[in-house]
Formats: structure tokens, sequence, C-alpha cells
């Protein structure tokens, strides 16, 4: 692969800008400076340094964000800030779209590819991944409650009851849920049908991924083949 086709596939700008970047001395190949656009690399093991940043390269991006409060999911928000301006400039060029959806007032794990079939696999329904959220209700959390999203409940415009894969109380105002499907405002309309209303909302996981506990709200980071592994692998509290 040439140089340049490199540095355009990872997000860094049309051919020509890619060719300026290179030509002005600013790019490095595995530590190496190169002014020549048409230099044949290696993807494989492929490092790219711009500005001092090293780049490993990657034939599909996958990305894990700590999504925080008062922030949409939409390259076009209505009312608050964008996800989208929490990702570098290169993420944003190569298309990477986000993996389901979490609204302004709901923090947690987030998704972000540029893998359609990836993508797919985490929203379909019937691959059933789980989503695994931790809600803070305004009342207090019954065990008639927790029945009730366990043997499902109805909401509106939904032909039948929906039911949580697992849920659990963590303690007197707080419940863990976990669902295998994403509909609009799913989690709040499911324990608003029970009659208690959710303050704080927020996603610890996917299927069998944890939100890391290192990584602050609006800071994101790359995800690994294990990790990938993990996000299609069931939670433990949802194994039967």
């Amino acid at each position: 692969m040439r140089l340049v086709r490199a540095l355009q596939s990872q997000g860094f700008g049309s051919r020509k800008g890619c060719v300026a970047l290179v030509r002005s001395g600013a790019v490095e190949v595995n530590g190496i400076p190169c002014d020549n656009p048409e230099t044949e690399v290696d993807p494989s093991g492929l490092v790219l340094t711009l500005d001092g940043v090293a780049w490993v390269y990657r034939e599909r991006a996958y990305v894990l964000m700590h999504k925080p409060l008062g922030y949409e999911c939409s390259r076009h928000p209505s009312h608050h800030s964008s996800v989208f301006d929490l990702l570098p400039p290169p993420l944003i060029q190569r298309g990477m779209q986000c993996v389901g959806r979490l609204d302004q007032d709901t923090t947690g794990l987030l998704l972000f590819s540029d893998d359609g079939q990836f993508i797919h696999r985490m929203i379909s329904p019937r691959k059933g991944v789980a989503k695994v959220y931790r809600a803070t209700c305004a009342d207090p959390v019954s065990s008639a409650m927790l029945d009730a999203l366990r043997t499902g409940v109805q909401l509106n415009d939904e032909p039948a009851p929906i039911a949580a894969l697992a849920c659990e109380a963590l303690d007197s105002h707080t419940l863990r849920l976990s669902l295998g499907e994403g509909k609009y405002h799913q989690v709040r309309r499911m324990i608003a049908a029970t009659g208690n209303r959710v303050d704080r909302l927020h996603r610890e996981a996917i299927g069998n991924h944890a939100l890391p506990a290192t990584l602050p709200p609006g800071q994101w980071c790359w995800l690994d083949e294990n990790d990938l592994k993990q996000l299609e692998q069931p939670w433990p509290s949802a194994k039967s």
C-alpha cells in the first residue's frame, strides 16, 4: 500500500491533503521521517506519526467512549453538544458512527465504529447483545417492580410486553437492568410503566465488556480483538 493511500484510509484528509502532509515533512513511518507520498508501506504493524501523535494503522476502527451528561449522539445535534465533538478529526473523517444511541441525559458506555457489519451485530434485536444499565429511581425499588421488569411491561405503541434479560436491585433506589434491544428511551419507559421514574441512567456494559473504571467522562479508547469478543458474550448476571 502506498503511504498516501494509508493516510487517506485512516482519516487524515483527501489524497491531495495527504500528499501535502507527507511532502511537508509532517509524517513519520514507524518512527522514520518520510517525505515521499508514493512510498510503499506494509499495513501490518504500521505506525503513522503526525505532529508527534502516533496512530496504529487499523483497517476498521472500534472505539469506546465514556459518554458524559449533556451530549447528543448526533452529528447534527438539536440542543446540546455532539459526542462527535469529543473524537479527534481523523476518526470523524473516516466516517465513524455511533453504535446505537444514548440520550443527552444518559451517561456511560458508547461505541463507535466504521464497520457496518459490527454495528449491525451490536444493535440488531435478533442478536440479543445485552446492554447493561444502572438506573437510579425517584421512588424505592420494590420486589413487585423488579418482577414486572423481568416478566414484561406493556409500553405504548408496542404490540406485546417487553421484558428485561435480567434485573436486580443494587440498593433502595438503584437497579441494574439488562436489555437485548434498544428501543427509544426503553429503560425510562419500562421503569415508568412500573409506576416509578428514572432520575439518573448510566450504561455500565455491553455484552460482557464493562466501561473501564479508569476512563473519565468525555474520554475514549481503542478496542482490541479481546474487547470485541467480550462485547458479544453475555453479562454474568444475564447468563442462564
